[in-house]
């Protein structure tokens, strides 16, 4: 029962119409913080009975109550501010889709020293959504990457007054996860996933100058996060199962970041404390599977997200099966597992596929990791 199981998913699910709806009159004012949430309940429960219906282990809310897979998290990180809008974050991937300049979308801004808040950041969630998940089932929280802090701006989105060197910064940033996975322990959890863009955009060329532009070592931020990672997850449960997703953006179907693993594969998978990685591996922006001979055997689970979630077109099953063989040249089959390459809606405006497709897409990826490894 710990994650990453053979047929798992990176957690985003579309947002029912009805849902979008209430939330912009809650942005409006004219529906209360308790009626939204109670919306949001409703909306979660219908969706732990999908994902269950379709066969997955792992149950997600969906990240039904955010409009950011990672600013909703960051921005209530007290010391924090940033810019994010969801009108910027398309007019950022339509640039990029139309082959414009490939900036790192929107910006975090740490004013002061970072605090958590009293209640946690995603306990309550957690609570919830356990209540909803049938026993045989195991609840999934998602959460951004502490990576996700400083790459976007670095050094200098980073308080000098606050935070007069960068020992502190990672020092405080460590502890407030390690305070928030502690209680997510507490109250039961045993599945953590971080999304991660920063170390996917380091396997893009224009990207990794843009990190060398702001003063940072692309070769050595890998191991930079890898040490992050590690200190805020040290002292989570032994049965907590913890996972890194790599995403190259996702949001309406658009995209950020293109390059293969071969950067970052070797400080990735042997410094980074974790039971597995989802990899993008839908299309050929993020090249072959040669930089997964770095794994080490018997370490962390590949979880291979071969199943694109930006269109609703079905896959070929047979092509699936050949891509998860030509995989296991470098990685041992039973260190394999399957998913999307990312989640469906990783913000509140969710790709161009349809509610159906999404939970068909799941489905076929239970069924096909029942028949290649005859478990899901």
């Amino acid at each position: 029962m710990k994650g990453p199981f053979r047929a798992d998913h990176v957690g985003s699910l579309l947002r029912p119409d009805s849902l979008l709806d209430v939330r912009e009159q809650w942005k409006a004012e004219a529906v209360s913080d308790g009626e939204l949430r109670e919306r949001e309940n409703t909306a979660i429960a219908e969706a732990v009975k999908k994902e269950e219906a379709a066969g997955l282990m792992a149950v997600t809310d969906g990240e039904y109550r955010r409009e950011s897979f990672h600013f909703d998290f960051i921005s209530k990180i007290g010391g924090i501010k940033t810019n994010f809008t969801l009108k910027g974050a398309f007019a950022q991937g339509e640039k990029t889709k139309a082959g414009g300049k490939k900036d790192v979308p929107l910006t975090i801004d740490v004013t002061d020293r970072m605090t958590r808040p009293a209640d946690g950041i995603e306990v309550e969630n957690f609570k919830y959504l356990q209540s909803q998940v049938s026993s045989d089932h195991v609840p999934k929280i998602t959460m951004p990457s502490p990576t996700m802090t400083h790459f976007r701006g670095g050094r200098e989105a980073i308080s000098r007054e606050a935070y007069p060197d960068l020992d502190g910064f990672f020092e405080d940033l460590a502890q407030l996860y390690q305070d928030e996975i502690g209680a997510l322990g507490d109250a039961g959890c045993r599945y953590v996933q971080f999304d991660d863009t920063n170390l996917a955009y380091l396997c893009d060329t224009k990207m990794r100058q843009d990190a060398r532009d702001r003063g940072e070592d692309p070769d050595e931020l890998p191991r930079t996060y890898a040490e992050l990672i590690n200190a805020c997850i040290q002292d989570r449960p032994e049965d907590m199962a913890v996972c890194v997703h790599l995403c190259r953006g996702n949001a309406r179907s658009l995209w950020f970041a293109e390059g293969d693993y071969e950067p970052i594969a070797d400080k990735l998978f042997n410094l980074t404390n974790v039971d597995g990685f989802f990899l993008e591996y839908d299309d050929e922006r993020s090249g072959g599977f040669a930089p997964l001979r770095y794994v080490p055997k018997g370490g962390p689970k590949i979880v291979l997200g071969l199943v694109t979630t930006k269109h609703g077109e079905m896959e070929s099953r047979d092509e699936l099966k050949q891509r998860i063989d030509e995989a296991s040249q470098y990685v041992d089959l039973d260190q394999l597992c399957l998913s999307p390459q990312c989640g469906f809606s990783s913000n509140a405006i969710g790709n161009i596929i349809t509610e159906q497709e999404q939970f068909d897409k799941l489905a076929m990826i239970v069924d096909l990791a029942n028949e290649v490894w005859g478990s899901a």
